[in-house]
């Protein structure tokens, strides 16, 4: 398995590649690799030749400098662990200086308004620094579909709208939340979190299940309402926001109508350690 740490050598390969007609696969990650980041990896595989997993802690999308801090940097064990799943994987592990040569700072962007809902309400500037690292590794890379999972669903549909609006020639696939036994969403962030911790924030899935039932027969406010009460009596978590969304425009709900998508998006605290999910409503 070969490691690349700078982009010049990686285009290099990956254009050796592709004039032998091989397809390209990839999954952009920030390391601390886990189970869920392996089955995109497994689906990328499936669909393409080889596949390239980035990783890159982007010092731009956090808004908190001690998350940054504290995010975990494993390479050597996310290797390891990428190599159990087979040969056609390659790695592009850059620099801070390889991807931003000097000028470490986000491009601004417009997403038509997604960039202003749920996580941008919380985290400034977040979705600056995702569209400014996703499309620079897109451009490095040029893969023909890239890979990101559901539980960033949000990120997920700025992505799409970032390839649209840049005509990035690459197909961007969603996939399903690969979740703990307990139902806790995969996160890197997890591995932080203490066992009480990790035990108790399964009531965030098992959370939105419930208002996934209520969803059916309550109004979208009922169903909120009902979800910030359950949070008020949790002794550990405590929820920073729970949205009920179109997935078209990731507006809030006012009125349910029968011709619309919705899901239901949780971001919560536990141990300072902020965790979020969704599920889908209808």
């Amino acid at each position: 398995m070969t490691t690349f740490y700078t982009q010049n050598t990686l285009k290099n390969y990956v254009q050796t590649e592709k004039s032998a007609g091989k397809t390209i696969g990839f999954v952009p990650t920030m390391g601390a690799l886990h189970k869920g980041h392996l089955s995109l990896v497994r689906n990328a595989m499936t669909d393409n030749d080889i596949v390239c997993v980035s990783v890159f802690v982007n010092p731009t999308q956090f808004d908190n400098a001690t998350d940054l801090e504290k995010y975990p940097r494993t390479l050597e064990a996310d290797v390891e662990l990428l190599k159990t799943l087979g040969k056609n994987i390659f790695i592009y592990a850059p620099s801070i200086k390889d991807i931003y040569e000097t000028d470490v700072e986000a491009e601004k962007f417009s997403f038509d308004g997604l960039e202003f809902e749920m996580e941008g309400k919380f985290r400034t500037g977040h979705f600056d620094g995702v569209g400014t690292i996703v499309k620079r590794l897109l451009e490095i890379v040029t893969p023909h579909k890239a890979y990101f999972g559901e539980k960033d669903f949000q990120q997920l549909m700025i992505i799409k709208k970032l390839v649209s609006k840049y005509k990035i020639p690459v197909e961007i696939i969603g996939c399903s939340i690969f979740r703990e036994a307990s139902g806790l969403a995969m996160s890197s962030r997890n591995e932080r979190l203490s066992d009480e911790a990790r035990k108790e924030s399964a009531f965030i899935y098992k959370t939105l299940l419930e208002a996934q039932k209520k969803f059916g027969t309550k109004s979208a406010m009922k169903v909120k309402e009902w979800v910030q009460k359950q949070f008020n009596k949790h002794p550990l978590l405590t929820l920073e926001y729970v949205e009920i969304a179109n997935i078209k425009n990731l507006k809030t709900v006012k009125r349910k109508s029968k011709n619309e998508t919705y899901r239901i998006f949780i971001a919560a605290f536990i141990e300072d350690i902020r965790l979020i999910d969704n599920v889908a409503l209808n």
